[in-house]
Order: structure tokens, then C-alpha cells, then sequence
């Protein structure tokens, strides 16, 4: 762990003064993953920092534009709800600002494979839930803010040190405070400094593919269904939004980076000309669209989760292509394996950073989230191949798997979480 840039990482700085007078979890990122663990360990007397720069976005009330509505959705599953649930979070997200969807249609823009789910025909009271990130954020922020063994420390870290004699891992804050918790925990994201000051070693391949999001209104019902169109150039998905009207929904559009660029230039009248092409005008014309983003695919993993003291969660640890929406749900599995072992170990008085309980978070963890990426990589590469007989197979498949009830529904139980 390097702080040569920064001279005598000692000099400058003092212990925290905060109102606790040291914290046995630090926690760097305040955002959906990264506030569920604290929110894990919420009215615990396990001490907990969580540090988050910025505030979280206050939800709007509206919901009748594509203005009122946050770029960036997840794909809840039943397992991930159950979490949000037990942390009493879940009830805090307005039912308003909900949207369970009954159906999912996934086809292929080069044949006539197609496959449909259905939440009645699998006997599940829904595929899933979309919800914006924001309102996630924001509910899980109320309960971290009402627990007394919680700080939100609005600043950022500046580096972190070796562990001390003691087994602390010194953190040095903007401000010039120095923390020394026991376990310093990343949920910084996929471009994680704790995991490039931890040193930690990981796999990474880019997609040379961009993700452009954005909120758009149809002139047909979503349906309460997820609709997903595989394109030689990446798959395009539709989300189904709650609100006043059935009509909006969320965008991921994968596509190289040549096309994303065109894309982004459009007025907003051509992009909804181009996006209802793109779909094949499943849904009627595309009305209108919201603020449009992109950003950069990037496969990464970390040949590790853990290190004495530091241990990664989430993106932190894993990222993965966004076209089977289980990214954030990844994380909540790490959130729910990491609370446990930290209180845990807790409970048998040793330190909460003690490598022997991390490296059982990283064995419940790894093995899964490696399976699911490696299971999106096939599925991308399998839509994405452009070879005649590989269309024809996988467009046969599509049908016979289409037709094969009790397949689909151990697919969907296992992707739910519920297997």
C-alpha cells in the first residue's frame, strides 16, 4: 500500500474527533451496496463510518415526464427485496415508485427466435422489481442516519497506510483526520482506490462497448414486462417504470463505441426515431426521451475480495455486462455474506477484521459471482457471433427453450435468488 506521493502520511493529520472516538468497520462509498452493509450492521454495538462525499439525491415526487425520473434503474430480485426487507428499507421506497413486472420478452434481431416469461405461468408473484437507484439510495441513507453505531462522514479519502502494530489500517480523510478501523471495507466502485491502495490483483477485459441510459416515454403500455432485443451491435433493453401512466420506461442500450457517439449527437426527435427502429417499434413510436448517458464496458474481478483488514464488496470486487440486470444483486449477496461474518466474528470476540472471518466472506462470495459472469460472457458472445449456422442454433434453441416450461422456471428461480 503505497503513500510515497504523499510524504509522511503521519504528518498533518490526527485521530478522529468525530463523535465516536474510533470505529471498528470503515466504510468507503455511500452508494447502494456500500449503505446496505452499514445498514447491515445498523443498532449493532459494532461501530461503523460510512464515508460518502456526496448527499443523496432527494427523489422527485413527479413521474409524469422523462425529466422526473433517475437515469439509472436496477433490476431487483425477490432474494435482493427480501434483503432490503430485513433491513427495513424496502417499506421506505414509495409503492409509487415501484415497479414489479409480470413478463419478460427476449428475441433475436437476426432470426425469429424469441423467448417469453411469464410471472403467472412460473407461479411467482413477479420477475422482479424495477426501482430507480436513487430512491434505493435514499432509503437506505434514512436507516443509516437513524442508528446511533452509524456516522455518514462527508468527506473523501484521500490515501490509506500498512496496518499498524494493532492490525488497524490508518485512513486518512480530506479534512486531515486519520481513522484506524479494524476493517476497512471498498464499495467505492468498479474504479475502486481502497482496491488500487490494497494492491489487490484483478482480471479485467474491455468491451470496447459503451451502455447509453436514459428514460424514455412510449406510445404504447410497457405492459408491466422487461423487453430485451439482442443486436449484432449488443442487446437493447426496455425497462418498465412505475407512475402516473403505464407508458415509461428505462433504456440500457449496449452498442459499440462508434455508434454510441452517433447516438448521443442526435437531437431528441431522431434518437426516438432511431431507438424505435432499434426496437422494432414493439411499443408503437418512442414519444419522448430524457437527459441521455453512456458509459464505458469493462469486465473486471478481483483474484481476491480480501486482504488483512481490507476486504471488497460489489463493484468494488466485480463488475459485470449490465445485459442480465444482476450487478447491484451481486453486491447485495456480498452485503448479506460480509454483515454476517463481520457480526460473526463479533459475536466470538475477535476483531471484525480478522482474515480468517474475511476469507469466509470471500469463499461464499467468489465462486457464485464468477459462475454469473462467466454466464453473461457466453451469453454475450453467443448474440453478439455473426456466423450463419451459429444464428440458426441459437435461434432454434431460443424457440425449444421457449417451449420448455419446467427449464424456464428453474432459470427464472435461480435468477430470483429463490434457488
Amino acid at each position: 500500500m503505497s503513500n510515497s506521493e504523499q510524504g509522511n502520511p503521519e504528518q498533518g493529520y490526527q485521530e478522529q474527533d468525530y463523535r465516536t472516538q474510533g470505529y471498528q468497520v470503515v466504510i468507503v462509498g455511500g452508494g447502494m451496496v456500500g449503505t446496505a452493509l452499514a445498514a447491515g450492521l445498523a443498532n449493532t454495538d459494532i461501530s461503523v463510518a460510512l464515508i460518502e462525499p456526496n448527499e443523496a439525491q432527494q427523489p422527485s415526487a413527479e413521474d409524469v415526464s422523462c425529466f422526473d425520473f433517475d437515469t439509472r434503474v436496477s433490476a431487483i430480485t425477490a432474494q435482493s427485496e427480501a434483503l432490503l426487507t430485513s433491513l427495513g428499507v424496502w417499506p421506505l421506497i414509495p409503492q409509487a415508485r415501484k415497479s414489479p413486472y409480470q413478463g419478460m420478452t427476449v428475441w433475436d434481431a437476426d432470426g425469429t427466435g424469441e423467448v417469453n416469461f411469464n410471472a403467472n405461468e412460473l407461479h411467482v408473484p413477479c420477475l422482479g422489481t424495477i426501482v430507480e437507484n436513487r430512491e434505493v439510495v435514499w432509503a437506505l441513507q434514512q436507516v443509516a442516519e437513524q442508528a446511533d453505531n452509524i456516522d455518514i462522514i462527508r468527506e473523501t479519502v484521500t490515501h490509506i497506510d500498512n496496518q499498524d502494530e494493532h492490525g488497524l489500517t490508518p485512513v486518512f480523510l480530506s479534512s486531515g483526520k486519520m481513522l484506524k478501523p479494524e476493517l476497512l471495507v471498498g464499495a467505492d466502485g468498479a474504479l475502486s482506490r481502497v482496491k488500487q491502495w490494497g494492491e489487490f490483483a484483478s482480471c479485467e477485459w474491455d468491451y470496447e462497448h459503451q451502455a447509453l441510459v436514459a428514460t424514455i416515454e412510449l406510445e404504447q403500455s410497457h405492459q408491466e414486462t422487461a423487453w430485451q432485443r439482442f443486436r449484432p451491435e449488443g442487446p437493447l433493453a426496455l425497462l418498465p417504470l412505475a407512475g402516473s401512466h403505464d407508458r415509461m420506461c428505462s433504456i440500457v442500450w449496449s452498442t459499440n463505441d462508434e455508434e454510441c457517439q452517433q447516438l448521443l449527437s442526435l437531437n431528441d426527435e431522431d434518437f426516438c426515431t432511431q431507438l424505435g427502429l432499434a426496437f422494432e417499434h414493439r411499443l408503437g413510436k418512442v414519444l419522448n426521451v430524457g437527459p441521455r448517458f453512456a458509459f464505458p464496458l469493462r469486465q473486471r474481478h478481483a483474484k481476491n475480495y480480501v486482504v488483512p483488514g481490507i476486504a471488497l464488496v460489489g463493484d468494488a470486487a466485480h463488475t459485470i455486462h449490465p445485459l442480465a440486470g444482476q450487478g447491484v444483486n451481486l453486491g447485495f449477496k456480498d452485503v448479506a455474506a460480509l454483515s454476517e461474518e463481520i457480526l460473526r466474528a463479533h459475536t466470538l470476540g475477535l476483531p471484525v477484521g480478522e482474515l480468517s472471518s474475511l476469507q469466509r466472506y470471500q469463499r461464499r462470495r467468489q465462486a457464485d459471482n464468477l459462475l454469473m459472469m462467466a454466464a453473461m460472457e457466453g451469453f454475450k458472445r453467443l448474440f453478439s457471433a455473426e456466423q450463419p449456422i451459429i444464428r440458426l442454433l441459437r435461434n432454434q434453441g431460443m424457440r425449444l427453450f421457449n417451449q420448455a416450461a419446467a427449464i424456464k422456471q428453474h432459470v427464472v428461480m435461480q435468477a430470483m435468488g429463490l434457488k
